[in-house]
């Protein structure tokens, strides 16, 4: 059981050193899902009957705030909670007033569906959270409503909106792309963006759970494909800015907005991939695409928790990140039987 001493750093892991994977990329970017429910059942996320985690299997707030510390101890510097949708988690404001508060962290960041974030858009921003991801797929209320079988797309422009007037530091909408649902429209969505000052993101779908609502390669449309459509509208520019995840940037000349394109079909980052995944069951995944982990809820929930066999527990971890995923789009079956609820992104 963790307690309030274990929250304060220790000499060990003040110095502990950088967590540098056997192809030589240092790890400096942690996800943390803290829920696997959802208030939405998107198609590419999840089946429409799902059945969630006992609570008892799923980390505590305290719990996750010391893993959060043990990783920015060694060296993480970006942490980024994820679901499931975070904000349906009981405690989230808590958990991200202690994440603010490390010392050695970077950045604070946070994935939603934006379906709550009107109503904690304040707290979220005192307790420091500095960026903001919100899923946006569409525009359209019946085609948000299809998409994620039940949602109401205002909730979401609601959301942006309140995140907008509290002022994040970034925020970026995240659109998965499929070729007969959304595709003809990712030129509004970027339209939308560019009237708000915001970024925006386009995903190509991932082979990951089991889903029976589409096939997945007749629905696959390419980085390429999607730029193909927006420049017949708005020209786009190549850049070279990061933002520490795997998105490559493009703009449009005379707005501060950045249009991402994240690729792990046609364009893989692998050979840059700088994270580590962990789910809300303390599973640290070493890559979104393929099965290689360690449980580490085992590890902290150990009555006799010593923090060096913790340190151990991760190191020995990254020692085992893959160097590559192997997505194959023409799979008929998933290649990773895990929904995305349960890997937070």
């Amino acid at each position: 059981m963790i307690d309030s001493n274990a929250l304060s750093p220790s000499p060990r892991a003040a110095s502990a050193a950088p967590l540098v994977d056997n192809f030589g990329r240092e790890i400096t970017y942690l996800r943390m899902s803290v829920t696997d429910r959802c208030d939405l059942r998107c198609v590419y996320c999840m089946a429409e009957d799902m059945t969630f985690l006992p609570r008892s299997e799923v980390l505590s707030i305290e719990e996750l705030t010391e893993l959060g510390r043990t990783f920015v101890a060694m060296g993480v510097r970006k942490l980024r909670i994820t679901g499931g949708e975070p904000l349906i988690r009981k405690g989230i404001i808590t958990l991200m007033q202690n994440l603010g508060a490390l010392d050695g962290l970077d950045e604070l960041c946070l994935t939603t569906n934006g379906t709550h974030l009107a109503q904690h858009a304040q707290a979220l921003k005192d307790a420091g959270v500095d960026r903001i991801n919100i899923s946006l797929d569409t525009l359209s209320p019946e085609r948000f409503r299809s998409l994620t079988r039940f949602g109401d797309v205002n909730s979401v422009l609601e959301g942006i909106a309140a995140a907008q007037a509290v002022g994040f530091k970034r925020i970026k909408l995240n659109c998965v792309a499929l070729k007969n649902r959304n595709a003809e429209e990712v030129d509004s969505l970027v339209g939308f963006a560019l009237e708000r000052g915001l970024d925006i993101s386009f995903i190509e779908e991932m082979p990951l759970g089991a889903i029976t609502e589409h096939g997945r390669a007749e629905e696959f449309v390419s980085s390429s494909e999607l730029r193909r459509i927006i420049e017949r509208r708005y020209p786009l520019t190549p850049s070279d800015e990061d933002s520490g995840g795997p998105a490559r940037y493009w703009r449009h000349a005379g707005y501060d907005s950045r249009i991402g394109f994240i690729s792990p079909h046609s364009n893989n980052f692998c050979a840059s991939c700088n994270r580590v995944r962990l789910t809300a069951t303390g599973n640290l995944l070493l890559c979104l695409g393929q099965e290689h982990s360690r449980d580490l809820r085992a590890v902290i929930r150990d009555p006799d928790l010593d923090e060096a066999k913790l340190h151990e527990a991760i190191v020995a971890a990254i020692a085992i990140k893959p160097k590559e995923h192997t997505f194959d789009v023409a799979a008929d079956e998933p290649q990773i039987v895990r929904f995305m609820n349960t890997t937070g992104g």
